[in-house]
């Protein structure tokens, strides 16, 4: 499923073929670096005698994790950071081996052979294996079995964090008590258990605030897409600005520091009147401007983002991108609610939506940042964002005026990214776009 988008440093030798990736902008490069120094920090935790989390990216409890002296590993982040380079095809096949089903989402796979060949994460160096697993349900009933698969490797504790769903788009008292009582009764004593010591709740509190002030420059990113042209890929692009907040840089000042930086690069370039930069260079003219709904593809991911920015298509929204928070609604974590703050954020991930909440988020994206079409990437082994995409599709048509497009891939399964045919479909969905403007649609 989704999930660590990003969240998403880049790869320090991309596997897809052509031209080699363009000069970074500054906040490229400088979330790379923050993550090479997390991985780098990992592989000296246990010496430094540093606990382990193995967790989840939608509806991560960072700041808890961290208040309570532990550092986490993402195995999402791992699995799409072994796809961009070029290893996950490897750790899939070794997976599927071992009996694990073609239709088993491939972040699962790709996770399960990387564990048994020897646990050697994207930058190459060992990780540290898992003092606790700490499963925040979100959405994906894939987590829990994942969790399972990882609990009979590595005979550790298990502490499951359930997360309902919102049936009626809207958070009641009752599901924000409903895991506050969890948090208090079952995931703070496991954590205090696991770490050795008590939770600290000032600290817990200061790194909730700290979380809140990244979070209002994420949004004004995001947002900026909202101007012509717009200064971001709000989806391939997107992917390197929600790298620290989604991962392991929320409740730091580093994320502060960082989204600081990066709200004020992005500034200057609305202030220059220039458009993104793209895989090979900053992009031309913008011909078009699209909502895309679906993660990405990691195994090919620069051929991917090529098919959009030789065209000119800048891509102002995307719901991947919200995949571990929907501050553009309007959500922060509150210093002075911790715990039901928290709640809320679980609550509140895109994919702990059901499909009416959906499909009301894609239309907003549509209206709000002018887009003149709209794209759905079906991810064949995420049942998580491809459940009821041709429903959202046709729904959006209706509601909108504006026209989908469909196209299919996977997320690190190189056998599953048909180039040829994705290219073709998107040629013609361009060209289609192309002719409502002649005709004088948008």
């Amino acid at each position: 499923m989704s999930t660590q988008t990003a969240s998403l440093s880049t790869p320090t030798t991309a596997r897809a073929a052509g031209p080699a990736p363009a000069a970074k902008d500054l906040s490229q490069q400088r979330q790379k670096e923050m993550l090479a120094d997390y991985f780098e920090k990992l592989t000296r935790a246990k010496e430094a005698g540093q606990k382990i989390v193995y967790t989840f990216v939608p509806g991560n409890l960072n700041e808890l994790i961290a208040a309570a002296g532990m550092m986490n590993v993402l195995p999402e982040i791992n699995a799409l950071q072994s796809g961009m380079r070029g290893r996950s095809g490897g750790y899939i096949t070794e997976a599927e081996k071992h009996g694990h089903s073609e239709d088993v989402c491939t972040y699962v796979k790709c996770d399960i052979g990387m564990m048994l060949n020897g646990n050697i994460g994207p930058t190459g160096t060992k990780l540290p294996e898992p003092d606790l697993l700490l499963l925040s349900y979100t959405g994906c009933f894939t987590f829990m079995k994942w969790f399972e698969l990882l609990r009979e490797h590595y005979k550790c504790p298990v502490a499951m964090l359930h997360v309902p769903y919102q049936p009626e788009g809207r958070i009641t008292p009752d599901m924000r008590k409903y895991i506050v009582d969890q948090l208090e009764k079952s995931i703070i004593p496991a954590l205090e258990k696991v770490s050795g010591r008590k939770l600290d709740r000032d600290d817990l509190a200061a790194r909730m605030a700290l979380s809140s002030k990244a979070e209002d420059d994420l949004v004004a990113v995001w947002e900026s897409a909202k101007h012509t042209p717009s200064p971001i890929d709000g989806y391939f692009g997107g992917v390197y600005y929600i790298g620290p907040i989604f991962s392991a840089f929320r409740g730091t000042q580093g994320a502060v520091e960082y989204y600081r930086e990066l709200r004020a690069e992005v500034e200057e370039r609305i202030r220059l009147g220039l458009g993104p930069v793209g895989p090979d260079g900053p992009i031309g003219p913008e011909r078009h401007r699209l909502v895309v709904e679906g993660p990405p593809n990691w195994t090919s991911f620069f051929d991917f983002w090529r098919m959009f920015s030789r065209e000119n298509a800048v891509v102002c929204a995307s719901t991947y991108t919200r995949v571990g928070g929907l501050y553009d609604l309007g959500f922060r974590h509150d210093p002075d609610r911790a715990l039901e703050s928290l709640a809320e954020y679980c609550l509140g991930c895109y994919t702990n939506l059901g499909l009416p909440s959906r499909i009301d988020l894609l239309e907003k994206y549509i209206r709000e940042y002018q887009a003149d079409g709209f794209l759905i990437n079906s991810v064949k082994s995420c049942n998580s964002f491809s459940a009821g995409q041709l429903l959202i599709l046709q729904e959006l048509e209706k509601r909108t005026g504006v026209p989908g497009g469909f196209i299919e891939s996977d997320l690190v399964d190189p056998r599953y990214f048909g180039k040829a045919n994705i290219d073709n479909r998107l040629q013609s969905y361009f060209q289609m776009l192309d002719a409502r403007k002649a005709r004088g649609y948008a």
